[in-house]
Parts: C-alpha cells; sequence; structure tokens
C-alpha cells in the first residue's frame, strides 16, 4: 500500500510517499480502507514536533478519516466487513489501509458522503464538548467564535445554532465571514489577520462589544494571540471562555478581566476528554450523528486534494486561510 511517511521532523514537504505491507488486524483490531482523511491544524503541529505528543518516527500523519472495514480481529463482535466507518487515530490516516482499535472507529450510514465524513468527528466532537460539557451553552444565550471559518470554529457555529444560542462571529475576511454567515451566524466582525498588541487589540475590542451589546456568555477560541484578550473583554458577567487552541499563539491575558468579569477560562481538550470518558466522547458522536442526519449540521468539504497532494493539504490548513473543511482523497491515481 501507499502512504505518506515523515523521518524527519519538519513541514510537509519533508513528507516521503512510500510502500509499505499492508498491516494485520490484531486482537481488538480493525483493518480498514481508508477512503478520505480530514486534516487539521494538529496535522502540521505534529510533522514538526510542535504537538503535546510526539510519536516516534517513521511517522505516518492523519488524525481522522473515512473508509470501509477489510477484516476485522478476534474478538471484535460490533463491526463486519464491508461497515462504512469513520475513526480517529491521532496519526496514520494518511496511507491506503489502516489497522487500529476497533473502539477508535463509528459505523455510519452507507448513504453519508466519504469527504463530509471525513472531516467530521475531530472538529464536531471538538466543538460540541466544548459547548455542551464544559460551557453548557443554554438555548438563548450569545455564543462568540473566533475563527469561525475554520474546521472547529465552523462547526462550532453550527453546533451552537443547532443548541438554540445566538451566534456571532468574528474572522480575519469577508469572505469567511460570508461563509459563517451562511452557517448561521447572525452578526460577525472582521478582524486585522496580523494584530499586533496595543491600539489594534483596543479596536477590535470595540468591535466585538458592538456584536453584544450586553456581552457573550460563551466565547469559542481556538485563536489565542493577540485576539483572546479582546474577546475577554466583551464577556458577560459570569461568561464562559474556551480555550481550545493557539493558531494564533499563545495569548497573554491579564487575569484581571476574568476576576471583573466573574468570567470562567476554561480549557478544552477533546483528546484528553476521549481517552478518560470514552463513553460520554461515544454519546457525543451519536447526538452529532443524529444532527447531521437532520440537516442541523454538516460539514462543509470547500477543497478536496488527491492523495499525491497531500502534503499541500497540510500546507493549506498552516496557511490559516482555509475556509470550512480540507479533505485528502484516498484513492489512489
Amino acid at each position: 500500500m501507499k502512504a505518506w511517511v515523515s523521518h524527519v521532523a519538519g513541514g510537509p514537504e519533508t513528507l516521503v510517499l512510500e510502500e509499505r505491507p499492508i498491516p494485520e488486524p490484531l486482537q481488538g483490531e480493525l483493518l480498514v480502507r481508508v477512503c478520505a482523511v480530514g486534516i487539521n491544524f494538529p496535522d502540521g503541529l505534529l510533522l514538526r514536533d510542535l504537538y503535546q505528543v510526539k510519536p516516534p518516527r517513521p511517522l505516518v500523519p492523519g488524525s481522522e478519516f473515512s473508509g470501509v472495514v477489510e477484516r476485522v480481529g478476534a474478538g471484535v463482535a460490533d463491526f463486519a466487513p464491508g461497515d462504512v466507518v469513520i475513526g480517529r487515530c491521532g496519526w496514520g490516516a494518511m496511507s491506503e489501509y489502516i489497522a487500529l482499535d476497533s473502539r477508535r472507529c463509528v459505523r455510519i450510514h452507507a448513504d453519508l458522503p466519504m469527504a463530509e465524513a471525513a472531516g467530521f468527528l475531530f472538529t464536531y466532537a471538538t466543538a460540541y464538548h466544548a459547548l455542551c460539557d464544559a460551557a453548557r451553552l443554554a438555548a438563548g444565550e450569545t455564543l462568540m467564535v473566533l475563527g469561525a471559518a475554520g474546521g472547529v470554529g465552523s462547526a462550532a457555529v453550527e453546533v451552537g445554532r443547532a443548541l438554540g444560542a445566538r451566534v456571532v462571529v468574528a474572522v480575519s475576511t469577508q469572505e469567511k465571514l460570508d461563509f459563517a454567515t451562511s452557517l448561521g451566524a447572525s452578526r460577525g466582525a472582521v478582524y486585522d489577520p496580523h494584530l499586533v498588541a496595543g491600539d489594534g487589540q483596543k479596536v477590535l475590542t470595540t468591535q466585538l462589544k458592538e456584536l453584544a451589546p450586553g456581552g457573550v456568555n460563551v466565547i469559542l477560541d481556538p485563536i489565542g494571540g493577540t485576539y483572546s484578550e479582546p474577546a475577554l473583554r466583551s464577556i458577560a458577567p459570569g461568561g464562559r471562555h474556551l480555550v481550545v487552541g493557539f493558531t494564533a499563539g499563545i495569548p497573554r491575558i491579564p487575569l484581571n478581566l476574568a476576576l471583573l468579569k466573574r468570567a470562567h477560562i476554561i480549557g478544552v481538550d477533546w483528546r484528553m476528554f476521549v481517552q478518560e470518558q470514552p463513553e460520554a466522547n461515544a454519546r457525543n458522536v451519536q447526538a452529532l450523528l443524529h444532527m447531521w442526519e437532520r440537516g442541523l449540521v454538516r460539514p462543509r468539504v470547500t477543497e478536496r486534494f488527491a492523495m499525491s497532494e497531500a502534503p499541500a493539504a497540510i500546507a493549506r490548513i498552516e496557511s490559516r486561510s482555509a475556509i470550512g473543511k480540507v479533505v485528502v482523497s484516498m484513492v489512489v491515481e
């Protein structure tokens, strides 16, 4: 089988397309023929050894996928060859076949589009965990989403709307604002994509406060950097600021803001949630699949790359210019 392999730490240009043996499914594992791979920001961090988890090399990237079960290992009773599944693996999906623990896979209806399915699990499960488990977002509350045109951000817009919240957004271009609005955001602001500390933050603070004059109840923040402080300044008393990621760098926040607003700053780590509370995560995923089947959410795959173009797909996400989901088709040309 063909697989993209990282032998040294570096950017996506360091990946090498290699022939590898098809793995054997071990006890409790599935062998899945990978159809499509969803690309996420941590994929690039993993290649550069900048992620909190550093697996040994040689390393095959790819954290989530859709595919078809080819074989089942001993002891697997709830899957069968031919089942269509989505899976989370952290790494390893950027290959024609993957063998992994069956508990990392979820069976889905065969009529769901495979490209959309590949981009479903990571972003929507992160957004759902953040909004439901961490923030306890209630219907009628106001949710602000930073980076609302990205993977997690756009998923949060849809999930927040499905939960009955009023959703406002902040993004770096008008095109991204139009995209977020099409997902259900009611209002939005365009911020400087190269925002530096100081006067620019004051301008952004004013913009964000105008979106919700009474303050926002929940902030979903996958951006960080210089954007987190203006967002926190727009929070309502008792609001919840969800720290999801740092695509713009790790922020420095004056904690007196949390004191003055009696606000909660909550770290959201879906990876650890899955490890520590797998049953709760499984319930979340089923709830999300029901939302998808009812048309309340749907992964917006805006760019598709061939398997031969996989490094370019990761670079596209790293550029922070992508809108919606980027997916790689694993069909060999």
